[in-house]
Formats: C-alpha cells, structure tokens, sequence
C-alpha cells in the first residue's frame, strides 16, 4: 500500500506546476473491448472527461483516439506522450509530436505510427498522456490513459481484431481486377472477387455493383470494345455464380477508350485489360400507391363490380 501511494505521489509530483489532470482512479480502470466484423475498439473510459481509445478499421492498423464531450481542454495544438512510468526510474517520456485537437467529440485521431508506439508503451508500462496549455488562462492540462491491465485487455483485442474483414468499404467500394492475359478470370482476379463477395455477405446495405469493362489497344476498336465487353460478363458471371443477383449488377463495356496508362509496352498493355468495380448503396424508389378519385357532391368513386368467372373453355375436340 505504501509503495501504491509513493507511485501516486511520485506521478503527480512530475507534472507541470498547477496542471489539471483527467484520469480514472487506478482500482477503477476497466478496459473494455467493443467490435465487429467492420471495426474493433480498445476504451479505457476516463473519469469527469471522456475515454481514450484504440480504433482498428477492417483492411488497417490501429489509430487512437481521444473524445470528450466537455470542452475543457479547449482546441488547438497538444502534445502526445508514451509517458514513463514513475515506479521505472531512469526513463523519459517518448513525446510522439503535436496534435491538433477539436472542441468536442473526437478531439483528435492519431497517426497509425503513433498508436502503435502508444500501445507499445501501455504494454511496457507507460501511459498515454495527452498534454496542453489551451485551458483558461494557459493552465497545464493533461488526460491520462493509464496501462492497468492493458496487456489482458490488448489479448481480447487482438482477438476481434483476427475476425476483422480482409478490407472496409471505403477500401472496396472502387476497386478493379485485371485481365493480364486475355479475357478470362485469373486465380488473381477470382481471389480479388472472393474479397468482395465475403464483404458484400457482411454488408447486405450494398445493393448495387457497376462493372466497367476496358482493354488495350492492342485490336481494332470493335474487337477491343468486345474484349472489355466480356471480361466484365466473366465478372458478372462469377459474381452471380457465388450468390449476387442478378438486378443488383449493372454493365458497362468502353474498349480502348479510357486506359490507366499509355499502351507503350507490354506491362502497361496488360494493367489496361481489367474491369473496373464500384459497388453502391442505392435506396429502392418506393412508387405511391394510386388511389380513387373522390367527387365533393357524391364521395369516393364507387368500386367497380367484381367481374363474372369466365367460362370455362369448351373441350378441344380431336
């Protein structure tokens, strides 16, 4: 118990004179893991303030961020710190450059490099410190994301992160599959495709996939425009084949017409074979439903007499 006070005093005793500091009371840190198969956070909520945390997109690295709906540090520039422990004498903070900070909300995300050695730092004991002099009257202010049980917690994370999909939509929404060799699907191509199709399985809100077929140079423009035109069915058709249907696929050929690099070589040629894929969220139009006309004087149309059967068909004579 001694040593537990000594740390907490040798803690408050390196910071700035008269800073104010945001953390959660050590016996009361409980990290939280939170996450599917899109995106996984790490949150250690912070007492009186907000939470630090560790956020990891499907198809990235993590990043952290810091949030708060108070206003309390105020915006402007701060400084991020693995700061070091007070029970490990000898060591220095690590001070990972300035932030530029928000009012509330995200106050600021950090760079994928610095939350890496953030998490290094919690795993070494060190603390992710968020420090500045924006506060009233140039007051020292700084949050605190203490390591307490982070290595525990990081496992759990890591675990979610494992189940993450190969890439988020921002990556996949544009993407393209080359046809280096002609205009037949590759083991490339149809690997590029899976991605796609294991994420369009997670993501039933995308509803619709424009195909846009191109080639070389390399024939006359209407063989060119027939190339380009079937290598975007061999897309369609494979994504049918695992499960799309077919009103949500639309497709588009142009040839020769647009290429992504001069036809000057043979590797440039094959980059210009390919088909372009956007995938989209359309919302369905939802027509209105006509309803019957109603006169002042006599009120709604009378509805009409439902028909009589039709008679049966006379029996065909052989």
């Amino acid at each position: 118990m001694r040593q537990h006070y000594l740390a907490l005093f040798t803690l408050f005793a390196s910071l700035p004179a008269g800073a104010l500091t945001f953390q959660t009371r050590m016996e009361n840190i409980a990290w939280k893991v939170e996450g599917d198969q899109f995106e996984c956070r790490l949150v250690q909520p912070i007492d009186g303030f907000g939470s630090g945390e560790f956020v990891r997109r499907a198809g990235e690295q993590p990043i952290f961020r810091l949030r708060s709906d108070t206003n309390v540090l105020g915006a402007g520039s701060a400084t991020l710190l693995a700061a070091a422990a007070p029970w490990q004498p000898g060591r220095s903070d690590i001070n990972l450059g300035a932030v530029r900070m928000a009012r509330t909300g995200v106050l600021f995300s950090s760079s994928q490099g610095q939350a890496s050695r953030l998490i290094n730092g919690l795993l070494d004991g060190r603390s992710t410190v968020v420090r500045n002099y924006a506060g009233e009257g140039g007051r020292a202010m700084e949050v605190r994301v203490l390591p307490v049980s982070f290595a525990q917690a990081y496992g759990d994370y890591q675990a979610c992160a494992s189940k993450l999909l190969p890439m988020n939509y921002d990556q996949i929404r544009q993407t393209q599959v080359g046809f280096p060799r002609g205009i037949d699907l590759d083991s490339d191509g149809r690997a590029r495709l899976d991605v796609i199709l294991e994420y369009l399985k997670a993501d039933p809100s995308v509803n619709h996939i424009e195909l846009n077929g191109h080639s070389d140079n390399g024939g006359n423009r209407l063989a060119n425009r027939e190339d380009s035109r079937r290598r975007a069915l061999a897309v369609a058709d494979y994504l049918k084949a695992h499960g799309v249907p077919d009103e949500q696929i639309s497709v588009r050929f142009h040839g020769e017409r647009y290429p992504l690099v001069k036809n000057n070589s043979a590797a440039n040629r094959a980059r210009n074979r390919r088909v372009n894929i956007e995938l989209d969220r359309v919302t369905p139009v939802v027509k209105p439903v006509d309803k019957p006309l109603e006169s002042p004087a006599t009120g709604p149309a009378p509805t009409a007499a439902p028909a009589a059967p039709a008679s049966p068909p006379a029996a065909k004579q052989l």
